[in-house]
């Protein structure tokens, strides 16, 4: 079917009039995933990574965490990639106009040093059966032991269950029971399981009643002190920090009295918690217990893990320093992002802040630093809604198991007095990253017409130091002045591959009207591009 043109006028001199861009039909038999030489996981030593593609075919890949396309770097057999350091590398197998599926793999880069102890931190776990979790938690027990194959311990944050009143307080030992099995499975055995209670749990005693002693060792309260491997751990029950006059005290007077000992000024008192405390991550989304934020500000030793939000990894201010040291979790059912945005859909842009990503953090304990890697479970890309239900049960295997959320994020306890270290810490408001996404493109913008002659916007995703989070795009009929779009819409950063574009729809666009587009990006913490704008008609 012939489509009508576009008559295009690009408001940057640098910025040439681009050609309509028509949607090709997929052939129906495109080339299978690359394989890789090296499973993705945990190094001490430089990687050196081959990929296996069908003959005939060529294999393309990034670094960035983008969608290999056909002018990415082209992968020659018998010069295998060097992997020297944290990265995402996806690959594509191309076979003339076929592309394969993108598979992505993450590789951590460390040295030879043998940390003090190695934690999982996961939380809002969420399983309430096993058939829609038991091959998805075997996966995930998969990631864990690519990374950790011997983790000294795995700190599950509150929510296991979702309980809302309802009764659920028996599928704890559901939760008990998959866990139990992969770690059997893994060869784990010596693991601590250590959980928390959330809002989501039922009650504590459901918790008693579904897992081993030790894994909630607590002696009424929901909180308790344990040690791994040197480390001091304390588990708050943060659904009643706030009024609890004896968990305070007692977590005030332990802090104090570990923290006066000889030498121990500099080392990291691990701290879990479902809720986070007020003023700390994400700028105090979803925030509570203002009283735990109070009693840990005396302590910058103390590293505060903390869940409940769902919110994801991928976002630095998940990181947070001040008078001590706050890490939200993500979530291990699915991620949510700030609201108030939109995504592109299979059905238009629609309102959405969860994906069903999911998100744990590895943290290793060294003599002088603790360093906190974010690590993608699931990200292959999906709707949260499926045919109009809401859905975080999509199946393995994924794509995108054990890739990156973000850089690791490293905690360093220097200085000779408590005001010392925390003048030391890196992760404050002050440093917060003040540079600006910008376009890189030729073209940003370019107007794209589909088979069914519906318009679109393409835009070219802009490149950040840490992530693009949203575009504010905003187009117009400037033949009526009637707004055709108005909307804050998501990158699609919590998916690996992150994709090399976004087609927002433009409803009812009327032939011969002009148009007028105005793009900006936007990162986490709210420093904008320059704006991108282009004309075109209908």
């Amino acid at each position: 079917m012939r489509l009508t043109p576009f008559v295009i006028a690009a408001s940057c001199a640098a910025l040439a009039a681009p050609a309509v861009a028509h949607a090709q039909p997929r052939p129906s038999a495109p080339p299978a995933a690359p394989g890789v030489s090296v499973p993705g996981g945990r190094y001490d030593h430089t990687v050196k990574l081959d990929f296996r593609a069908e003959r005939g075919t060529t294999v393309r890949y990034t670094l960035d965490g983008t969608t290999p396309t056909r002018s990415s770097r082209v992968y020659s057999p018998g010069r295998p990639l060097r992997i020297t350091e944290d990265t995402n590398v996806t690959a594509v197998a191309f076979h003339g106009r076929q592309a394969s599926v993108p598979v992505a793999r993450g590789y951590l880069i460390k040295t030879r040093e043998k940390p003090l102890a190695r934690f999982v931190v996961m939380s809002d776990v969420h399983v309430g059966d096993h058939e829609n979790n038991d091959k998805k938690y075997e996966s995930f027990f998969d990631t864990i032991g690519s990374i950790f194959p011997d983790p000294d311990a795995i700190l599950s944050n509150g929510d296991m269950i979702n309980d809302n009143g309802n009764g659920k307080g028996p599928d704890h030992r559901i939760v008990s029971d998959i866990f139990q099995a992969n770690l059997k499975r893994k060869g784990m055995t010596g693991t601590q399981l250590l959980i928390s209670n959330g809002n989501h749990d039922a009650s504590l005693a459901a918790i008693r009643a579904g897992y081993p002693k030790a894994w909630f060792p607590d002696s009424g309260g929901g909180y308790y002190e344990s040690e791994v491997k040197g480390v001091h751990l304390f588990t708050v029950n943060t659904e009643t920090y706030n009024n609890d006059t004896a968990q305070r005290t007692w977590l005030k007077n332990r802090l104090a009295a570990l923290t006066a000992a000889p030498g121990a000024a500099n080392e990291p008192i691990l701290v879990q918690g479902h809720r986070p405390a007020t003023g700390t991550t994400m700028d105090g989304q979803q925030a509570a217990n203002p009283r735990l934020a109070e009693d840990l500000g005396a302590f910058p030793q103390a590293i505060l893990f903390s869940g409940h939000s769902h919110l994801n990894t991928n976002d630095d201010r998940s990181m947070h320093q001040r008078d001590f040291t706050s890490v939200n979790d993500g979530s291990m059912s699915y991620v949510e992002i700030d609201h108030g945005y939109q995504m592109v859909t299979g059905n238009g842009l629609a309102d959405r802040f969860e994906t069903p990503t999911a998100q744990a953090l590895f943290v290793e304990v060294y003599k002088d630093r603790t360093e906190i890697d974010r690590i993608n479970m699931a990200a292959d890309r999906h709707d949260i809604y499926t045919g109009g239900q809401w859905s975080a049960s999509w199946q393995p295997p994924y794509a995108s198991a054990g890739t990156l959320s973000g850089p690791g994020w490293t905690v360093r306890l220097k200085g000779s007095t408590n005001q010392e270290i925390k003048d030391n810490f890196r992760y404050t408001a002050a440093a917060r990253n003040t540079v600006a996404p910008r376009f890189t493109a030729r073209e940003p913008l370019t107007p794209v017409r589909a088979a069914d002659s519906t318009t679109a916007l393409r835009i070219a995703q802009a490149v950040d130091d840490q992530m693009v989070h949203h575009y504010e795009v905003d187009i117009t009929d400037t033949t009526t002045g009637a707004k055709a779009v108005s909307s804050k819409v998501l990158s699609d950063f919590t998916f690996v591959p992150r994709p090399n574009s976004l087609d927002i729809p433009v409803k009812d666009v009327v032939a011969g009207h002009r148009y007028q587009a105005r793009v900006v990006a936007v990162d986490a913490y709210g420093n904008a591009s320059r704006a991108t704008s282009l004309a075109f008609t209908g």
